[in-house]
């Protein structure tokens, strides 16, 4: 009897070790095809919308859809800061539009404005670390790339928020990151708000910044607010508290949809419960569009989001693969009623994992902008039949089925 479970335990282990040899060849193959596809990648051609702006109760909202609109418009507001500027970001380059950045904060720190910056250390490895040497006079989080030993589970996701406040006036979100090939040659979303939600973007950096006080960096001060705001609220995951909202929104937004569910979205790579909803929603008759980058800038990522294509399509959900340049944005608009904007993908590292900022909007204006710029979108994508996806070959099958127990690292 010993020997037999000896001799189960060594084939399970020498399955094991097949399928992660298999699983690495894949994936060792899949980079090697990236880096030529990126090498031979044309430039980036496809249609924008120009920024334009609509009230929400007490707030105006503009959205834009290109990289360069938005730039001018940050660094505008930072240029014209009188009291105090919070800046952070996932990514932050140090090309000629991450020095234009660099050099406007601390511009505006030399002029007396109270400067705060947070960035993601892990994002930003191949940038020289002499990039970010920035005056003592601005206040500096490096969100750390190696968790604390102590809180490892609490302390693991990145900071993969974008988000900039100025003064009490302006704030910006979404999901452009700070670099120049974001400027021109990616599809993005980002929203400029201003008004009385202006509060609750300076109370979300505030309260991330406070997480991590300590010797050298003081505590924000944290007032209350004489205004509420039913037509936007802002929704933060913070891993530190264990608290993950951003998901909980979709599904509640998600299961209330009647007519019809429009999605943009960098990575698809859904939970079990998003998928059900999603599902749910096509099988109940509701128009279910997801735009997804039909080659996008993480090759892994599109293949683990692929093993999902069949159910979605089967369940009526209609996949539509954008083309020419790498869509970025993390918006949905549902029955002209219900929007979101954010840095959140819809994957378990954004959704159970990172620091994340997602507004969601109540705004019929605000949904119907989000419509026309889900449709001008529309107009550069192909849709993906279920008949074409049935027939792929038998070895992109092969490799979706070794590369599946890999999706809930993602």
């Amino acid at each position: 009897m010993g020997w037999r479970r000896i001799k189960l335990k060594t084939v399970v282990k020498q399955v094991v070790l097949a399928v992660a040899a298999v699983q690495g060849a894949t994936l060792l193959a899949l980079m090697a095809i990236d880096q030529r596809r990126k090498r031979n990648r044309a430039a980036a051609v496809f249609p924008r919308v120009p920024p334009r702006s609509v009230t929400a109760g007490g707030s105006e909202v503009t959205v834009y859809t290109y990289g360069e609109d938005l730039y001018y418009d940050m660094l505008g507001a930072i240029r014209q800061a009188r009291t105090e500027v919070f800046f952070e970001t996932f990514i932050w380059k140090s090309d000629g539009i991450g020095e234009s950045f660099k050099r406007a904060l601390v511009d505006a720190a030399e002029r007396g404005v109270q400067v705060y910056v947070a960035y993601d250390g892990f994002a930003n490895l191949v940038v020289p670390p002499a990039f970010y040497d920035l005056p003592p006079s601005i206040r500096v989080r490096r969100h750390p790339v190696i968790a604390s030993p102590f809180r490892l589970f609490r302390n693991s996701g990145r900071d993969h928020r974008k988000l900039l406040v100025v003064d009490h006036d302006v704030a910006f979100v979404g999901g452009y990151n700070i670099g120049s090939l974001y400027a021109t040659d990616w599809r993005d979303t980002h929203a400029r708000l201003t008004g009385d939600i202006v509060w609750d973007m300076r109370n979300a950096f505030i309260d991330y910044w406070n997480l991590f006080v300590g010797s050298g960096r003081p505590a924000l001060p944290d007032s209350g607010s004489d205004h509420w705001q039913p037509e936007i609220r802002v929704h933060r995951n913070l891993p530190r508290l264990l608290v993950y909202p951003i998901r909980n929104m979709y599904l509640d937004a998600i299961d209330r949809a009647s007519r019809h569910i429009y999605l943009t979205h960098a990575y698809l790579i859904p939970d079990s419960d998003m998928l059900a909803a999603l599902m749910r929603a096509a099988r109940r008759g509701v128009d279910v569009r997801i735009i997804v980058p039909a080659e996008s800038n993480h090759i892994v990522a599109d293949w683990l989001s692929r093993g999902f294509y069949g159910q979605l399509l089967r369940s009526g959900v209609r996949l539509l693969l954008y083309q020419g340049a790498m869509v970025h944005a993390k918006t949905a608009t549902i029955d002209g009623q219900w929007s979101t904007i954010g840095t959140a993908n819809i994957d378990r590292i954004s959704l159970l994992g990172n620091y994340e900022l997602n507004i969601e909007v109540f705004s019929p204006d605000v949904a119907r902008q989000l419509e026309e710029i889900f449709a001008v979108d529309s107009s550069n994508t192909v849709e993906l039949t279920a008949t074409e996806w049935k027939s792929r070959s038998a070895m992109v099958k092969f490799s979706e089925t070794v590369l599946a127990p890999l999706r809930p690292l993602l």
